[in-house]
């Protein structure tokens, strides 16, 4: 089984998760736009089951979508970097940021998500669902 890590850019916030993610998604949303200070966010789903450690210490923002649901980031309170997250209308599953494992061989996105958002010169991925993911 895979073993992947991922960590904030001090190294101080790490999660280690065992095998394949549920899915892998990208966000145009504005708020992940915000949020990574690009123009959109990409994540790998992971059930709980499959986190089997974080470490270091982490500060938390809950933010409310526009359905009325919430998103919890967790961040490194050192670098600012968002590391993970959980969104009420996805229970059970903890995102990932992808850029936060390192790893150009990384999966690709699936899913995209809020594509209406998308900056124009952004190439929409091949063979992708869209979808509102917040």
């Amino acid at each position: 089984m895979t073993t992947r890590r991922a960590a904030c850019s001090c190294g101080e916030l790490e999660v280690v998760c065992e095998g394949e993610p549920v899915r892998v998604s990208m966000c145009h949303c504005l708020e992940c736009q915000r949020r990574t200070g690009t123009v959109f966010g990409n994540q790998a789903w992971f059930r709980r089951e499959q986190i089997n450690s974080v470490s270091g210490n982490s500060t938390q923002f809950t933010r409310h979508v526009e359905a009325g649901r919430w998103v919890t980031f967790r961040f490194c309170p050192r670098c600012g970097s968002t590391v993970y997250w959980e969104a009420e209308r996805i229970p059970g599953l903890i995102a990932v940021a992808v850029g936060s494992f390192a790893d150009p061989m990384f999966p690709a996105p699936t899913l995209s998500g809020w594509e209406q958002r998308r900056h124009q010169w952004v190439e929409p991925l091949c063979d992708t669902v869209s979808q509102r993911s917040n």
